[in-house]
């Protein structure tokens, strides 16, 4: 044997696996097609829904706070633990108050004892609430002429307007104003007969069936905030304002008035208004 001949060499090779299909890649892909098919059959049942379904998941995905932060705990409407929502609510209550407003002014018509001052009674119905005004003119129509003593007719319009909206939840104000002619005695001012005649009409309503406790507030504006800034000494300024209020409103959402209103120191009705100059008209 020829010590000098070339050794042999011997390679081994160590075979690998394939990884199962070249790899890890395929189940990527069919996690891809899964999503890909849970997204198809959610858009397939959403547009199978009512219309109520659809506007349930709309706000969801449009404010999705709301009902992460338990506001709400129900998706679909009328689920338990659904978000209320104010618009709706309020939107309700005026057009609940708009059919009281159709209900009062077709009483009011029907009755042959309001014709003279028909015109003369101004119903509307805003953000605010249900607002009646009674609007007086020269001769006094609702109030005799220089003081917060109502006419027969103006109570039993009262009563009326209590018996409307005495059976309602909602809180009433009422407000007294005047027109820019101003009294000589210091004493009784406008401020005093302006709070005096919304005190007046407030005894008649609680007669009439509002509660005690649905009036909120009785003020008095004098001739501040008048009803046509352009004519202070107009006829029209002379007003007592009813509000049956959509909501329960807030001090500050109050108008403040630049001097408080006097309230009456008494219950009974409000003696006659002292004399007033012979060139000063009264109110």
């Amino acid at each position: 044997m020829d010590d000098h001949q070339t050794p042999v060499r011997i390679i081994v090779k160590k075979k690998r696996g394939h990884g199962g299909h070249h790899g890890g890649a395929w189940k990527v892909a069919y996690a891809d097609f899964v999503t890909a098919m849970m997204a198809l059959f959610i858009v397939l049942w959403i547009v199978g829904q009512s219309e109520a379904v659809k506007q349930a998941v709309s706000a969801y995905f449009k404010d999705p706070g709301v009902f992460e932060s338990g506001r709400g705990g129900g998706l679909l409407q009328g689920s338990k633990g659904s978000a209320p929502n104010p618009t709706t609510d309020v939107s309700s209550e005026i057009e609940k108050l708009k059919a009281e407003a159709k209900k009062l002014e077709a009483e009011i018509r029907s009755n042959p004892e309001f014709d003279r001052f028909r015109d003369k009674i101004e119903i509307a119905v805003t953000k605010e609430g249900l607002r009646i005004e009674l609007l007086e003119n020269s001769n006094g129509l609702f109030f005799d002429v220089g003081s917060a003593k109502l006419k027969p007719e103006t109570i039993k319009l009262l009563r009326l307007i209590a018996s409307e909206v005495g059976h309602l939840k909602n809180k009433v104000m009422i407000e007294g104003y005047t027109d820019a002619r101003p009294y000589v005695n210091p004493d009784y001012t406008n401020w005093e007969l302006s709070a005096d005649r919304a005190n007046a009409a407030r005894r008649i309503l609680e007669q009439g069936g509002v509660g005690k406790d649905q009036i909120i507030q009785v003020r008095g504006f004098a001739d501040r905030n008048l009803k046509h800034p352009d004519k202070p000494l107009d006829f029209g300024n002379r007003r007592v304002s009813i509000l049956v209020a959509t909501t329960e409103p807030k001090p500050s959402d109050a108008i403040t008035p630049t001097a408080p209103a006097v309230a009456p120191q008494k219950e009974t009705v409000a003696p006659p208004a002292p004399a007033v100059a012979p060139k000063v008209e009264a109110k």
